[in-house]
């Protein structure tokens, strides 16, 4: 109980100095960001651009972040949610004009952060760095908007997105990644009409 005292006054200590943080040029751009990924609809956006692009490893991207995103958010949303039942922060004392609608729902994991992490990690199985890195970095901006616009504890976000991470990693026992097949095929170990297959998705 004395661990769990404590962690817990190191999340609320951490989350007061990141909401209340004037980070200039990023006061309007980091809600709108964390609004734009309300219901995964900028990940959505996101896949919808790579399977548009007409590559092969984008196309498999994209399927695989949204197949990511329907394990992480469900578990997130409906199992973990109702059974940790973490109140939402206070938000007493902190700028209201970063603000944006605080959900209804409890606060611990964050949804928004699961769904985030799940579509980076299932990304960065198929797609090149040039298009892995830059999602990565706008799923890290992501969870980070969640506690700066004060509605939901660090700890809500590492939660999230340690769900999220463990759920893009579950899709390559789903949908084993082409990467996996080809290291495979080296090794001896797939036969080689498996991954030819699968390039030619």
């Amino acid at each position: 109980m004395r661990l769990r005292s404590r962690l817990g006054a190191l999340d609320r200590r951490v989350f007061a100095a990141v909401a209340d943080a004037r980070l200039p040029g990023l006061e309007r751009l980091l809600p709108a960001l964390s609004r734009a990924a309300d219901h995964s609809l900028l990940w959505a956006g996101v896949a919808g651009g790579c399977a548009l692009s007409g590559r092969a490893p984008l196309r498999r991207a994209a399927t695989r972040g949204l197949l990511a995103i329907g394990v992480a958010s469900p578990t997130v949303n409906l199992v973990c949610k109702r059974f940790f039942g973490r109140s939402r922060p206070s938000l007493e004392g902190f700028p209201l004009a970063r603000l944006i609608r605080v959900p209804a729902s409890t606060s611990f994991p964050s949804g928004h952060s699961a769904s985030a992490a799940a579509f980076a990690t299932a990304v960065a199985m198929e797609a090149p760095l040039p298009v892995a890195a830059p999602v990565t970095l706008l799923a890290a901006a992501v969870c980070f908007s969640r506690v700066y616009t004060g509605v939901h504890y660090p700890g809500d976000v590492f939660a999230g997105a340690g769900v999220g991470v463990a759920a893009g990693v579950l899709t390559r026992r789903l949908w084993p990644a082409v990467r996996l097949l080809r290291a495979a095929r080296i090794r001896g170990m797939a036969p080689g009409n498996a991954v030819n297959e699968a390039e030619d998705d």
